[in-house]
């Protein structure tokens, strides 16, 4: 770097005035990239306020509130009647070297627990979220009754500042806790009370901390084979050995789960709606799965995340409502009944685990904003919350009938759509051998997004198939879908017929 007596020459630094950024800060930022990368040692000096104002064509006043910044972060100093110079502090002992090489995460930086569980996340990429066809895990945002959340939040924020804006109660607001045991009790069969809810910020923070509370290293944990992929996650994350227990159309395999694992610790099962196989648990199953966990002192987690929207007759119990043993802890979220980015869920927790979540609630959580469950609370006791559910049951019901009936004019022969009986999403499974992962991608790039079943898997099994979501899609949208589907298979398809057709000719000639 050119240097010269009025401080070092910044050829490096670049100004644009096209940018949203202010200049000063815009020069801040410039100079302390150039300090902290070693570009200026420490003691350098810098040039004077008026003398690199003139150099970037800038005022004077930018440059020395930029200087002022660098100085209160002790990044440079002014010495009275010497100038002002890069901070001396930069020369001690590492500082050099900590500035001018790039810090390396190594392996060994990293906690074991960490590098073990990402090793088992696995490449997952990120799904689109936008309500279109086949989006799984998106309600219909289209529907949702805004006026009436708009009026409770305006109220809720002219009541009291503390309310307002103070931390909320440890276990969630009172007002939501006594709402959510009383809707369970009277929609979902679940005798509860009230101190037994406890708020949390969604399912997976539920899971991670169930698992954090009941799970050593290594203890073993079943889990749905394909199941769902938050709930994995989070178990992982606390050191859990996964057991891949696989399910068929009576829900999980509790034979298997005894074969594989017989001294698990912990369960966790979908039992309402089979993610993402879209199963409902059979009442055998569940005597079963309770039975086992019972006689190995085993805790259970049902997650419950769309059971609300049940429309195929009267809908199966919860687990949680036939568990007499107390094994059973009921994970629910208002993603779906309501929308996701509320980031709101609540665990009953079973009597004898209900003082230990008030400690780990009271002493490590800092809780969820309480505005936002002050608005829930109300909208539930208002009738609104059941009334959407309601609407929300028979618009289900009716797109889950508008993809059957397009699937079935448009997918014969190519994938094999599956009729539910309640949720947001079904399974498609396929005829080919086109790979899944092929027609994702492909169906992405026309604006359709489908999951493949291999996303959901934990152990390979010999199924294939594509996970299909209704919910945030409009009747119109799931028939061009559908047959945007049906082009994206059978253009893949067809390189593949015609080189098995071949083959043989092939081999003749041989």
């Amino acid at each position: 770097m050119v240097k010269r007596a009025a401080g070092a020459l910044l050829q490096s630094l670049i100004i644009d005035r096209r940018s949203g950024r202010s200049l000063s800060t815009q020069l801040y930022v410039g100079l302390r990239d150039l300090i902290l990368s070693g570009g200026l040692d420490g003691g350098e000096r810098l040039p004077a306020t008026r003398t690199l104002a003139r150099d970037l064509d800038l005022s004077r006043t930018i440059v020395v509130e930029a200087f002022d910044r660098l100085i209160s972060e002790e990044l440079i100093e002014a010495r009275i009647g010497s100038g002002t110079f890069v901070s001396q502090l930069l020369n001690l002992d590492g500082a050099r070297d900590a500035r001018r090489k790039p810090v390396s995460l190594a392996a060994g930086r990293l906690s074991k627990r960490l590098l073990t569980a990402t090793a088992q996340f696995g490449e997952r990429q990120r799904l689109p979220f936008q309500p279109r066809a086949f989006t799984t895990a998106v309600p219909a945002f289209d529907l949702f009754p805004l006026a009436q959340w708009a009026r409770i939040s305006a109220k809720h924020w002219r009541g009291s500042r503390p309310d307002v804006m103070g931390y909320g109660e440890p276990y969630g607001h009172g007002h939501l806790r006594s709402a959510i045991a009383s809707h369970l009790r009277s929609n979902r069969g679940i005798t509860c009370e009230t101190d037994q809810i406890f708020i949390v910020g969604g399912a997976q923070q539920a899971f991670h901390l169930i698992g954090s509370m009941l799970l050593d290293p290594g203890d073993s944990v079943w889990i749905e084979n394909p199941g769902a992929i938050g709930a994995r996650n989070s178990l992982i994350a606390c050191g859990a050995t996964l057991v891949p227990v696989p399910v068929d159309a009576n829900g999980l395999r509790v034979d298997e789960g005894l074969r594989l694992a017989p001294d698990f610790r912990l369960a966790f099962v979908t039992p309402s709606h089979q993610q993402p196989m879209g199963t409902v648990m059979s009442l055998e199953r569940r005597i079963a799965l309770l039975g086992a966990a019972n006689k190995t002192s085993a805790w259970i987690i049902e997650d419950d995340y769309d059971g609300e929207f049940f429309f195929g007759g009267r809908p199966p119990p919860t687990l949680k409502s036939i568990d007499t043993a107390g094994l059973v802890i009921y994970v629910g979220t208002f993603s779906k009944s309501l929308f996701p980015s509320l980031r709101l869920g609540f665990i009953l927790a079973p009597p004898a685990l209900v003082a230990t979540f008030q400690t780990v609630m009271k002493t490590f959580l800092s809780g969820v904003a309480s505005s936002t469950q002050a608005i829930v609370a109300e909208f539930i006791d208002e009738g609104h919350f059941t009334t959407h559910i309601r609407r929300m049951r028979r618009l289900y019901a009716e797109r889950h009938e508008a993809l059957c009936v397009a699937a079935s004019r448009h997918l014969d022969g190519l994938l094999g759509v599956a009729t539910t009986t309640g949720g947001l999403h079904t399974i498609g499974t396929l005829h080919g051998d086109v790979s899944e992962r092929e027609i994702a991608a492909e169906a992405d790039a026309r604006g359709v997004t489908v999951s493949p079943l291999s996303r959901f898997l934990i152990a390979p099994q010999s199924a294939r198939g594509l996970v299909l979501g209704f919910g945030g899609a409009q009747t119109s949208e799931i028939e061009n879908g559908v047959r945007t589907l049906a082009d994206v298979l059978t253009t893949l398809s067809k390189p593949r017929e015609r080189n098995r057709r071949q083959t043989p000719v092939a081999a003749v000639r041989r």
